[in-house]
């Protein structure tokens, strides 16, 4: 609550002649003011929307009975993708034959062709993209294939570990193309 009070003395003589000021009492009651603000306080506490979770959506595997299939691919729906150095892809679909005779290299122009053609010839619900990046792939050549899987509008992928057998024969290609 806020007064002001300009009653008192206000330095001017006293006596026959001085003509009297009339003396006013101004007072502004805060109150109704204050009542106010914390009622529209009140008032937008209620009636805001708090901010809604955002839920990312998850792809959850099937149930199986056996144990041992619930992780497991269709050979025909997958796809290995592995990143090498020097902006290189290498890829083999299925499993990699001993031989290396399905290992195949491209670019990140070609991976896409790869990748369209794969997803034209095979069932939405079984084809699975594996990622490999190798010790020497770059951090801008992983994010390029994760927005080529956005991009495909590919739903099942996963980001692994290159294993040494599939190292192998791509340092060997690299080797032998003068990959740098």
């Amino acid at each position: 609550m806020a007064s002001l009070d300009t009653g008192g003395d206000s330095g001017h003589k006293k006596g026959p002649g001085v003509k009297k000021a009339k003396k006013l009492s101004t007072r502004v009651d805060m109150t109704p003011m204050v009542d106010l603000g914390f009622l529209l306080i009140t008032f937008f506490i209620f009636t805001s929307t708090m901010s809604s979770p955002a839920a990312m959506q998850l792809f959850m595997p099937k149930d199986t009975d056996k144990k041992e299939e619930q992780n497991k691919a269709k050979e025909s729906g997958a796809l290995t993708i592995m990143l090498g150095k020097a902006d290189q892809v290498y890829y083999y679909e299925g499993q990699l034959a001993p031989d290396g005779s399905n290992f195949k290299s491209t670019n990140f122009k070609g991976i896409r062709e790869v990748l369209i053609d794969k997803k034209r010839r095979t069932n939405a619900e079984d084809l699975v993209v594996v990622i490999k990046p190798n010790d020497e792939a770059t951090y801008k050549n992983t994010v390029d294939i994760l927005d080529e899987m956005a991009i495909n509008e590919i739903k099942r992928f996963a980001l692994v570990d290159i294993t040494p057998n599939e190292n192998e024969p791509l340092k060997a290609t690299e080797a032998r193309n003068g990959v740098k």
